[in-house]
């Protein structure tokens, strides 16, 4: 499909390159259509970039939506999304440098845009998950569901962007298993989060 060719090309030199540094015509190339045809589908280059974000943001919310639908208990849900999110992350490494780097050469007006674009929602929807387990007794009530979102999410980004170096780190034998490494992290999460006394 012409769009997602688009997409996937854009994705590719914006995180290469930079926004600044990529023009429409370098995005036509790498597509292997004419510039003419992305005007189609997008009225500018910022519409492009923001498209490219957003598709990556309703990425994860369907993981997250996924990890819902498909298991019971709150500690369940946030260990297959933890899991999903890694492998997202790790299968589209040009996403996340480009991400990274708009908000480092941008800032703050970048940083509004991502949270735009759906990834302030995605954070909403994790805040939520672990708001009703609370709701539900199966998480402390008196913690702060987004700092716990916060840290999840980190968990996965800091391993995302360590780990060739983690690998040389002596006792850590985790890094050729992302999926062990998230297994850890949720349950080290949990172990802070949990009710002491979960309805079973």
């Amino acid at each position: 499909m012409t769009r997602n060719r688009i997409l996937d090309a854009a994705e590719e030199l914006f995180a290469d390159r930079g926004f600044d540094a990529v023009s429409m015509h370098a995005i036509a190339q790498a597509a292997g259509i004419s510039k003419a045809n992305i005007y189609h589908y997008f009225p500018n280059k910022d519409a492009l970039y923001l498209a490219v974000l957003r598709s990556a943001s309703e990425n994860l919310r369907a993981l997250l939506q996924e990890a819902i639908n498909s298991h019971g208990s709150v500690r369940d849900i946030l260990h297959h999304f933890a899991n999903s999110h890694l492998q997202a992350l790790l299968k589209r490494p040009r996403l996340v440098r480009l991400v990274w780097r708009e908000i480092l050469e941008k800032g703050a007006p970048r940083a509004k845009e991502l949270a735009e674009q759906g990834f302030g929602e995605l954070f909403g929807n994790l805040v939520g998950l672990i708001r009703s387990g609370q709701e539900r007794g199966e998480l402390r009530a008196e913690i702060d569901p987004a700092v716990a979102a916060i840290l999840l999410i980190a968990g996965n980004v800091f391993f995302f962007q360590h780990r060739d170096t983690l690998r040389h780190y002596p006792e850590v034998s985790f890094v050729g298993d992302p999926e062990a490494y998230d297994r850890a992290m949720v349950e080290l999460l949990l172990l802070g989060i949990a009710a002491p006394n979960p309805p079973s």
